[in-house]
């Protein structure tokens, strides 16, 4: 069985996977949806995990540095919900605070066009949030 990995935004959700061992997280994809539009993220979220045999999901907590929780914690929560709701699948929130910037920092170094790093940020924080997560476990 396999772990996905998210992080959500208003308009894309960046999806990282697990190998079946669950030590690795490699990016899979950003599904872009229409702007808020959280429940078609779900459902083709849960048609993937069904796809993918995934039981689980590792979804981002974007807190405040200072731990508080803002609007987009509060949509996290909710698409969480959305999805339990909907599924048998268990997600599990994961404080992502500077995931993204980590990745905006990597992706210079990698010195990756300005386009490319538009395109795969959100996988790519997904990745990172995943691979905390498994790392965590062991």
């Amino acid at each position: 069985m396999r772990i996905i990995g998210l992080d959500l935004g208003a308009k894309s959700l960046g999806i990282a996977i697990s190998d079946e061992l669950q030590i690795i997280a490699r990016p899979l994809i950003t599904y872009y949806f229409k702007e808020d539009n959280y429940k078609q993220a779900s459902s083709y979220l849960i048609d993937l995990c069904q796809k993918e045999k995934v039981t689980e999901i590792v979804l981002g907590l974007p807190k405040h540095m200072n731990g508080d929780m803002g609007i987009r914690a509060n949509i996290s929560l909710e698409f969480k919900k959305l999805i339990e709701d909907n599924s048998n699948i268990k997600v599990i929130l994961l404080d992502e605070r500077l995931t993204t910037s980590m990745v905006d920092k990597l992706m210079l170094e990698g010195n990756l066009s300005r386009e490319k790093r538009r395109s795969k940020k959100d996988e790519l924080a997904a990745q990172v949030i995943l691979q905390n997560y498994l790392d965590r476990r062991k």
